[in-house]
C-alpha cells in the first residue's frame, strides 16, 4: 500500500477540517501549508481590491513565502494537495509548495473547499503549469465528507 501525504493550505479552517478527516480516513500524514504570513480577515476580502489575497491573485506569478518544508517527502508516492478556491484558481501559495517540493514519481491527487465553486478550472490549470507532475484526478470537498467519497476516489 502506497504512503500517503495530505498536504493543504486552510485559510479560515474548512480545508484543514477536510484534510484531517482525509488522514484519518487514508492513514495519511497531515502537512499544513502555512504562509510565513498568516492571512487574515482582512486579507482574505476577496470584495476589496487591494486585500492581499486579491493582490496576489491578480498576479499569478506571487509566490507567498511558505513557513515549513516537507523534510521526508521521498517517504510518499502518493501526494493531495488541498486549497480553498480563489477566484476559480488554486491559491498561490500552492505554486509556491509545489516549487519548493520535488513531486515527479508521485501521484497527486488535488481536493478542493467550495461553497459552489467547481474544482475543474484549478486542476486543470496546475496540470498545464507543471506538465512533468503526474496529476491524477480533483475533488471538491465539503465539511461532510464521507469516508467512502475519500477511498472511492483515491484508494
Amino acid at each position: 500500500m502506497s504512503k500517503i501525504l495530505v498536504s493543504f493550505f486552510s485559510a479560515s479552517g474548512v480545508t484543514k477540517d477536510v484534510a484531517s478527516k482525509i488522514g484519518e480516513y487514508t492513514g495519511g500524514d497531515l502537512f499544513e501549508i502555512e504562509p510565513v504570513n498568516k492571512y487574515t480577515n482582512k486579507d482574505l476580502d476577496w470584495t476589496n481590491k487591494q486585500s492581499r489575497s486579491s493582490v496576489e491573485m491578480n498576479n499569478l506569478s506571487s509566490r507567498p513565502e511558505v513557513k515549513n518544508k516537507v523534510s521526508n517527502l521521498s517517504d510518499y508516492d502518493t501526494v493531495l494537495i488541498g486549497f480553498p478556491i480563489w477566484w476559480d484558481l488554486a491559491p498561490t501559495i500552492i505554486n509556491t509548495f509545489i516549487e519548493e517540493n520535488n513531486l515527479e514519481n508521485k501521484k497527486i491527487y488535488v481536493f478542493a473547499t467550495s461553497g459552489s465553486s467547481s474544482v475543474i478550472n484549478s486542476f486543470n490549470t496546475l496540470k498545464n503549469t507543471y506538465s512533468n507532475i503526474n496529476f491524477v484526478s480533483a475533488k471538491r470537498l465539503t465539511s461532510n465528507v464521507s469516508e467512502n467519497d475519500i477511498t472511492s476516489w483515491i484508494m
